[in-house]
């Protein structure tokens, strides 16, 4: 694949995964795909986070990361990147609901997808990136629907030290 677009290269592989899977997995994976080019005929195919322990994850972007097409033994799992952000008015998202910004859809053996509502979703995940292109997912999530930043820092700026006059003491509190 040495000096082939990225973009073929990506969707060679991801074609390459769904044959190897073989079983329900391949076919649930590959109707996903299916389901989200026809969402947005736009969005680019990509393959990431490759590591030794790992094969690597398909990519579904425009404008940013739309979503993830995981798969494991029992589920094929689709992450979207800003979905904390997203409305989900037909309750497709069933896993990483605790997240401050990432919400998932676990799709089991025999679990029928809901077409509609999920090409609702992707377009709207689009919307998102498009609209916010330079904002990482918590900041649009800080921004656009009230969420807050959670973590050890979380509201504790420390103070900027005042310049004292110079033989003055320092003040505790006083």
């Amino acid at each position: 694949m040495k000096g082939s677009d990225p973009v073929e290269s990506a969707s060679a592989i991801i074609d390459a995964r769904i044959k190897e899977l073989g079983d329900w997995r391949g076919k649930t994976l590959a109707k996903v795909r299916e389901i989200i080019h026809a969402a947005d005929p736009e969005i680019v195919e990509e393959w990431k986070w490759v590591k030794p322990t790992s094969p690597g994850t398909p990519v579904f972007s425009r404008g940013g990361i739309v979503c993830t097409g995981e798969t494991y033994k029992n589920a094929v799992k689709m992450t979207f990147a800003k979905g904390a952000a997203l409305q989900d008015p037909s309750g497709l998202f069933n896993s990483s609901l605790e997240g401050n910004v990432r919400r998932a859809i676990d799709i089991h053996e025999g679990d029928k997808v809901d077409e509609a509502a999920l090409k609702d979703l992707i377009r709207a995940a689009v919307a998102l990136n498009l609209n916010h292109p330079n904002e990482s997912p918590s900041a649009t999530l800080r921004a656009g629907s009230g969420g807050t930043r959670r973590g050890p820092r979380a509201g504790k700026s420390k103070p900027k030290p005042r310049p004292r006059a110079p033989g003055s003491r320092p003040s505790f509190g006083r």
